[in-house]
């Protein structure tokens, strides 16, 4: 038999008929029609004798989860103990582990690549870093602004995320890239956001609207749970965290940990050289006069001259007293004004229960009632030689308050740094009259001493001899030396 009948004998199957007829088994004719190793793939899932009766139960509990918060849907986990605590279940939670992943197994979504142009567009969203404050571990809220052509980043610290500090974000943000992108790209946020609507309309806040039509840039957001939409920002707010606040920053106060990240703001900026410029470039220039980023509230003035914000208290100037005035909730402070005209300005408060006093705003009333001097909560909150004064002034004599309360009044003609100089001096010298305090104020505010008038040479050689005051004291009735 020559090599080729052999060859073809060899290919025969046990009938005698070739590979290409039908008879031959489906997976040789496909092992030979691929150039591929061949490889077992299972059509149906195995059967699971102890899983099956189950499958219903698990595939409702998730089929729930799509309308439940998406931090309180099911675990594998969790759903192997609700198997075993309201079903007996025998299996084991691999078993329950290996079904959930199949049945979330999905079709991983695709993304489109996407560009901006030159001053187009910009993300925004909020982060959250640990910073040492004043000695203590505070949580820092991150404003954060990228520009989504050159990569620029701007971010911010606040000690919140409420409506007023994202107006103030975007009003430094702006300030400092010297222009305004056409659109900006936001999650939905409350702050922002009042209402999601059908597809990509939105209800805005009207202080946030009002923020858009001062800069002139449109809004634009997100698909609700679809943070992934701004992922330049998503991205920037970890890069501002690992590059810029580690190791964990130690400041004083929020505006050295500001001026920190002000700086490293604009080493980042520098790096991107080029493309910063053309974004510069492409930005609309920024409005006449910046944007009040605050909070508008309606206060009335109590008895105590106090309005009441955030369950925080804050005094005003007592003739207010029983008025309707405006509070102005900034980030950082609080302002009340009457009007146009601004009548107090307070640091603001983030705790609860406080009261922030202001010396002046009592004065007109203290002149009225001095005997409040006894007691007067402010004084607390003075540097500490004022409680000292109270305290001597008080105990000397029963009227003593008087005094103190005269003490205070200088505060209507002098300012505050020069009196606390001449009571501490006063107090060192034992001299706490009121006309002494006011004589050290006014030592200490007098203007230069002039230059000595130079004297005539003619008289230059004159010696006149002190005169002796003692030599009046006959007139007093007293012994002349």
């Amino acid at each position: 038999m020559s090599l080729s009948e052999s060859a073809t004998s060899s290919m025969a199957g046990p009938s005698g008929r070739s590979a290409g007829s039908s008879g031959w088994p489906q997976t040789v004719r496909k092992a030979l029609a691929s150039a591929e190793p061949p490889r077992y793939r299972l059509k149906a899932p195995r059967p699971s004798p102890v899983l099956d009766p189950y499958r219903d139960v698990i595939l409702t509990w998730l089929e729930q989860d799509a309308t439940a918060p998406r931090k309180q849907r099911h675990t594998a986990r969790r759903i192997y103990q609700r198997l075993v605590e309201e079903y007996g279940f025998q299996g084991g939670e691999s078993t329950v582990r290996r079904f959930v992943s199949q049945v979330r197994g999905r079709q991983p979504e695709p993304f489109l690549p996407l560009t901006a142009a030159w001053g187009q567009s910009a993300q925004v969203d909020w982060g959250e870093a640990v910073v040492v404050l004043g000695g203590r571990r505070t949580v820092a809220h991150l404003f954060v602004l990228r520009l989504r052509a050159s990569g620029v980043i701007f971010t911010w610290a606040s000690p919140t995320e409420r409506l007023e500090a994202l107006l103030e974000g975007h009003c430094r943000a702006f300030a400092w890239l010297g222009g305004v992108p056409r659109e900006c790209i936001f999650d939905n946020a409350k702050t922002a956001v009042t209402k999601i609507l059908a597809g990509p309309a939105r209800e805005e806040h009207t202080l946030f609207a009002s923020l858009r039509a001062h800069y002139l840039f449109d809004s634009a957001f997100c698909r609700p749970g679809e943070a992934h939409e701004k992922g330049a920002v998503e991205n920037g707010v970890g890069y501002v965290r690992r590059n810029a606040l580690v190791p964990v920053p130690d400041f004083p106060d929020w505006e050295a940990l500001n001026a920190h990240l002000l700086a490293w703001c604009e080493r980042e900026r520098q790096r991107r050289g080029e493309a910063w410029e053309q974004e510069r470039a492409a930005l609309r220039p920024l409005p006449d006069r910046p944007f009040r980023a605050a909070r508008p509230h309606v206060v009335t003035v109590n008895k105590l001259s106090l309005v009441t914000f955030d369950r925080n208290r804050y005094s005003v100037p007592c003739e207010g007293v029983g008025r309707t005035l405006t509070l102005w909730a900034y980030t950082d402070r609080i302002e009340v004004t009457d009007g146009e005209r601004v009548v107090a300005t307070h640091r603001r408060a983030y705790g609860r229960g406080e009261t922030s006093l202001e010396l002046a705003h009592y004065l007109p009333a203290l002149a009225r009632k001095p005997r409040a001097a006894t007691h007067l909560a402010v004084v607390p909150k003075l540097p500490p030689v004022y409680a000292q004064v109270q305290r001597v002034l008080c105990s000397r004599r029963p009227d003593g308050y008087r005094e103190f309360a005269q003490i205070l009044l200088l505060h209507r003609e002098f300012p505050a740094e020069v009196i606390t100089e001449a009571l501490e001096q006063a107090s060192s010298q034992g001299l706490l009259e009121p006309q002494a305090v006011r004589q050290l104020i006014l030592n200490r505010l007098a203007r230069p001493a002039p230059e000595p008038v130079p004297v005539p040479d003619r008289f230059a050689a004159l010696r006149v001899r002190a005169s002796d005051p003692a030599c009046y004291d006959a007139l007093l009735g007293g012994n002349r030396r």
